[in-house]
């Protein structure tokens, strides 16, 4: 094939230009933040989880201290009876006999019940103290990820307007592009990432390896508009006067 020297150097532009869209879609799919965004997600479900769980705890130890605070109601009420009956005047002493020994009873229920309440409260103390925790916490990761993803919304923003000048600057330069020499072009960029090169001292600028004798041989001998490739990547070499011929 052959193409105007000027439109062999064009290659290079247009080279230039979809290493940039690489490098721009490159950063779009790789943005720091996103890592940051899956690890803060992850300890936002984390929290919420586990706020969800104390609070579903502390609503358990309400309905089981309310349970005991009834049961000791219950006793009292049963206590005051019998402490009336005692009083009453009006029972024998077998019968004042078996109402003390009731009394004892209930008066170690009480103090058993109590004591349960007692453990129950601590507990829901100490629930409720990490469910608001968890609480504050959970906020403050809110607030981190609501912050981290503007940061990410912001830099998508600015690169998607990098990627559209430079998709714009991309086809300026491909129409005016011969179009056999840009669908040479093209088919090589569909599996190199580096299509078209600069020859620079005898040295190819993609694959950095230096021309050997015999290839810098055809090199000279060939015509400035033959469309010359390296014999070791398959770049198109373009060919200027730092190539060292």
């Amino acid at each position: 094939m052959r193409a105007n020297p000027a439109d062999q150097r064009r290659l290079l532009d247009l080279q230039q230009a979809d290493t940039s869209l690489t490098q721009l879609a490159h950063r779009r799919a790789n943005l720091p933040e996103e890592a940051e965004i899956v690890t803060l997600r992850q300890q936002v479900n984390e929290l919420a989880d586990r706020a969800g769980s104390n609070e579903a705890t502390v609503g358990d130890l309400d309905r089981d201290i309310a349970k005991v605070e009834r049961e000791i109601d219950q006793v009292r009420r049963r206590a005051d009876t019998d402490r009336e009956r005692q009083a009453s005047g009006k029972l024998g002493p077998k019968e004042l006999e078996g109402i003390a020994h009731e009394l004892e009873t209930l008066a170690r229920r009480q103090s058993e019940l109590e004591d349960q309440e007692l453990d129950l409260m601590e507990q829901r103390e100490q629930k409720q103290a990490a469910a608001e925790a968890d609480a504050r916490d959970l906020a403050d990761k809110r607030t981190a990820l609501a912050e981290i993803e503007k940061r990410r919304d912001e830099a998508l923003a600015a690169i998607d307007a990098e990627l559209a000048a430079e998709r714009s600057t991309r086809e300026g330069i491909s129409v005016d592009i011969p179009e056999d020499l840009r669908k040479l072009y093209e088919k090589i960029r569909r599996t190199k990432p580096i299509a078209a090169a600069l020859l620079r001292q005898r040295r190819c600028e993609s694959c950095r390896l230096e021309q050997s004798g015999a290839e810098l041989a055809d090199l000279r001998a060939a015509d400035e508009s033959d469309v010359v490739r390296c014999d070791n990547c398959g770049a198109i070499l373009v060919r200027t006067e730092e190539s060292g011929l």
